[in-house]
């Protein structure tokens, strides 16, 4: 289990409350990045998942994008082993990140993305990540669903609507922020670095002037 992406969701949720002054309860929470010991047929093993959903774990949500439906699906558990405990774990990028902008900058400026075809508010004040994250970028979640439910392998319980989508702030604000954290929690250190910078430049003009 990613316990440090567990925590983080938690310390998010947190803090979402905290603004909202109100109080909840977990009731889901899901990892799609995992490592985790499973025993198939009294045999021990590791099951390794890369961008992949558990399917032996109960009912699970299958997102979207910010911009489109998500849905809370409950596994079938029919043939567990051929599909390897697990299921796609989102749409999936249609596009590469580095691509977006440069196929949609010259149709969208960036506060085209605030509010999505669903009516629902983006916040996001990076403007490299408002293209990068953009719902053209992604495959079409309703039709992977489709093909799930088709294959046998889940039965839609809901379809989720966004209405609000939090990214992230000024990215080179939250550099800015870090760099100041690192220096605060290692101020001798840099001191003696700028010290001997400062004698080392001394040596080279008594040299220089010699």
């Amino acid at each position: 289990m990613d316990r440090g992406a567990v925590a983080n969701r938690v310390l998010i949720a947190q803090r979402f409350l905290s603004a909202l002054g109100s109080e909840g309860e977990r009731v889901f929470d899901l990892s799609h990045n995992t490592v985790t010991p499973k025993k198939i047929e009294g045999d021990a093993y590791w099951l390794h998942r890369k961008g992949a959903a558990p399917s032996d774990q109960g009912p699970l949500e299958i997102p979207g994008s910010r911009g489109t439906y998500s849905y809370l699906v409950q596994p079938t558990g029919i043939d567990p082993i051929g599909n390897v405990f697990s299921l796609a774990h989102g749409a999936g990028r249609k596009w590469r990140r580095s691509d977006v902008k440069g196929r949609l900058s010259a149709k969208y400026r960036p506060d085209d993305f605030l509010r999505t075809d669903l009516g629902g508010l983006v916040i996001c004040e990076d403007k490299a990540l408002i293209y990068e994250e953009a719902p053209q970028a992604y495959k079409n979640i309703d039709a992977l669903i489709q093909d799930m439910v088709d294959a046998d392998l889940i039965r839609v319980l809901a379809r989720v609507q966004p209405v609000l989508c939090y990214e992230i702030g000024r990215r080179q604000q939250w550099k800015a922020e870090y760099t100041e954290c690192r220096k605060e929690r290692k101020p001798g250190k840099a001191v003696e670095k700028t010290a001997k910078k400062t004698k080392a430049r001394k040596g080279v003009r008594k040299r220089g002037r010699a």
